[in-house]
């Protein structure tokens, strides 16, 4: 099985395919994370997933405005890395009991989405510079900013109150 579709063959195209990749990530992630937000019970946790939901409807407003300027529709190709790390996390969540445990485990699996998106974005940042899209670099690298705020966040929650509460 190819990682990659047939019709990658220069930069260019592995571009927009990444771009895709993570234009479907995002509206994942949109999906899934109102599920974790009502499955948490930490205060902090909860706060910090409904913050980040509304930072991701302004990521994918962010990959539309991509698309736009590089010509393309709006559409995503499925990740099934991003797929893959929601399914496990709906998984371990449905097998935990304890509200304790479980609220460490939604912060686990977020900053598992957190770091896959920080890949996705700075691999974006390095090929925009390279293919002479600074305004895509440029948007690219808020976006990063953001997730790996959301990232530091969610470790300070986990360090300070999830791990000890589990």
């Amino acid at each position: 099985m190819a990682l990659f579709s047939k019709d990658i063959e220069t930069l260019e195209d592995l571009y927009l395919h990444m771009v895709r990749d993570i234009y479907y990530a995002e509206k994942q992630i949109e999906k899934s994370l109102p599920d974790m937000i009502e499955k948490a019970r930490n205060p902090d946790l909860k706060k910090g997933f409904e913050g980040h939901l509304e930072e991701t409807h302004g990521h994918v407003e962010r990959l539309e405005e991509v698309f736009r300027l590089i010509g393309e529709e709006p559409k995503g190709t499925t990740c099934p890395a991003i797929d893959g790390i929601i399914k496990e996390a709906n998984d371990v969540a449905g097998d935990i009991a304890d509200q304790n445990v479980l609220d460490a485990a939604l912060a686990a699996a977020a900053q598992a989405v957190e770091h896959y998106e920080m890949t996705r974005y700075g691999t974006l940042i390095a090929w925009s510079e390279e293919l002479g899209r600074s305004e895509c670099a440029g948007i690219f690298k808020k976006t990063l900013e953001e997730e790996k705020a959301a990232d530091e966040k969610l470790t300070k929650v986990a360090e300070m109150r999830l791990n000890q509460a589990a």
